[in-house]
């Protein structure tokens, strides 16, 4: 079973019809029992960093969440969902975050951009893995986000994208995968990831 986690947060919706249009059953929860049961989980997100780790506690999944991306659940985070990911957000300091991955969000500071960065910019592949299986260097995702995430280990980092400056749009890290763009947005080559990840990851 696939599970798009819900706390609240992201379109989840527009994300469950395109994993449904793939030919996927999926299911919207935030339950414990099916966090557990799970064979794939999806987090999109988008809005506050703090309120979502807050919101996780709330609902009591938090440390199961976490749990179950350490024993090696493939694990996808779309835009907000990368973000807690890291072990902190310049959004909201002094709340951690899931902190599987080593890192920082950091806000854009840009002068001559708007912000946040929102609409359509390629991303450039750095490394090769089968998340990105018939995506070409350069295609094009739909982005909306103020913050970026700096991983430490700069090897997890599958694609960059510019604006203003070079951050990192995709990652993996074992079973962990995490795009800042949303692919449940980005037509065909967001479905084309999608499936990359239900059904190669």
């Amino acid at each position: 079973m696939v599970i798009i986690l819900d706390c609240g947060i992201g379109n989840l919706r527009s994300l469950k019809n395109a994993i449904d249009f793939l030919g996927f059953f999926s299911k919207i929860t935030d339950s414990k029992e099916d966090i557990q049961k799970a064979d794939k989980i999806i987090f999109p997100g988008v809005g506050n960093f703090g309120k979502a780790i807050l919101e996780l506690k709330k609902r009591g999944i938090f440390s199961i969440l976490k749990e179950r991306i350490k024993n090696g659940i493939p694990f996808l985070g779309i835009c907000l969902g990368m973000q807690l990911l890291f072990e902190e957000s310049d959004e909201t300091k002094g709340i951690k975050g899931l902190g599987v991955l080593e890192g920082k969000v950091l806000k854009f500071n840009l002068k001559n951009l708007a912000i946040p960065h929102m609409g359509w910019n390629s991303i450039k592949i750095k490394n090769r893995d089968k998340f990105l299986y018939r995506i070409k260097d350069n295609s094009y995702f739909y982005f909306a986000h103020s913050y970026y995430c700096n991983p430490k280990d700069k090897s997890i980092i599958l694609s960059t994208t510019t604006y203003g400056i070079e951050f990192a749009s995709s990652i993996r890290k074992e079973n962990i995968w995490a795009v800042q763009f949303h692919p449940e947005k980005s037509q065909d080559l967001g479905l084309r990831l999608l499936k990359n990840f239900l059904f190669l990851c």
